[in-house]
């Protein structure tokens, strides 16, 4: 019997961190972390630059020793049980890292599908990924997202029971994105645990079951982004061809419904915040009459809830990190 047939039995969760402690020096990258992760879902960890994203899923990945508490994947201990998990985990580490620069691309992915007992076939994931007419090329002479994409065609290909990808979108085009997607959406149907990290909102908001937020090494969120974003106020947003300053946009909330606020989201981009009641056809009509009497263009209009991005910048804050 596997030693983790028992324990798969109860149910227990894919990936266990538990008070988990990670330090560099007199740095505390991640400061006592505890969260599970269910077999079979998406997990997401978000968070600033430098909120301790990598250094958690390296210690879970086995790449680092935690400085205090425990990280348990399959019920495994990550550094000790790695000869154990090796055949069972998927990595895709950070920026497209892993393969042999001298190797060719396909050549690669053949050489870690040889180290499975039941592989994908590696042409059908070259195909899939946009690898093939790169199939000859050596891996330090493909562009950075050809090296993502095969970093992540490595993780996969030796069909995991759960996979960690680190930013798997980075730098990838629209196209290459939504293959990516797609990729992780079929492991969820597979049963494949897949824990992933990003700086796309988006991306957490469409793939992810369950979503953690950290800042600072600390958890300052978890649940599913439905439950993040519940109850939080309607938002009526638009774009403007002229940025509007500060006190264009105190004139613009004094014309607004009772209760309503005007701010920047940045980018060009301005919301209107209020509660339920006053977000409806006679503030649209505010807004625009506001913009037509300063020629300005309102454009990309739309009225919904806040966003997990949203969320996650009133958790973290605005500033560059």
């Amino acid at each position: 019997m596997r030693p983790l047939a028992a324990a798969e039995k109860r149910g227990a969760p894919a990936v266990e961190v538990s008070g988990l402690v990670k330090r560099y020096g007199e740095k505390v990258a991640v400061d006592d972390l505890s969260f599970a992760v269910p077999r079979g879902s998406v997990f997401a960890i978000l968070g600033p630059n430098g909120a301790g994203k990598t250094s958690t899923v390296e210690t879970c990945e086995g790449f680092r020793r935690a400085d205090g508490g425990t990280a348990r994947v399959l019920g495994l201990d990550p550094v000790r049980d790695a000869t154990a998990l090796r055949p069972r985990v998927g990595v895709m580490l950070q920026a497209g890292g892993g393969a042999y620069p001298g190797a060719r691309t396909a050549e690669m992915l053949h050489l870690v599908a040889s180290y499975s007992r039941n592989p994908i076939d590696p042409g059908l994931l070259l195909d899939l990924l946009g690898l093939t007419p790169v199939a000859r090329t050596t891996v330090k002479r493909l562009s950075g997202g050809q090296q993502q994409r095969l970093s992540l065609a490595m993780a996969v290909v030796g069909r995991p029971e759960l996979v960690f990808l680190d930013e798997p979108t980075a730098g990838l085009d629209p196209q290459a994105r939504h293959v990516v997607w797609q990729i992780v959406e079929a492991l969820r149907a597979d049963g494949v645990t897949t824990v992933l990290t990003t700086h796309y909102m988006d991306e957490a908001e469409r793939l992810a079951d369950e979503v953690l937020i950290i800042d600072a090494g600390q958890a300052v969120a978890q649940g599913t982004p439905a439950a993040l974003t519940r109850g939080e106020q309607p938002t009526l947003r638009f774009r403007a061809d002229a940025e509007l300053d500060a006190e264009a946009l105190l004139t613009l909330t004094a014309t607004l419904p009772s209760g309503c606020v005007a701010t920047s989201a940045g980018d060009g981009g301005y919301q209107v915040t209020g509660p339920p009641s006053a977000i409806g056809p006679q503030l649209l009509a505010a807004v625009t009459a506001w913009c037509a009497d300063r020629a300005v263009m309102p454009s990309d209009l739309q009225v919904g809830r806040r966003t997990l991005e949203d969320v996650f910048l009133d958790l973290t804050g605005r500033e560059l990190r």
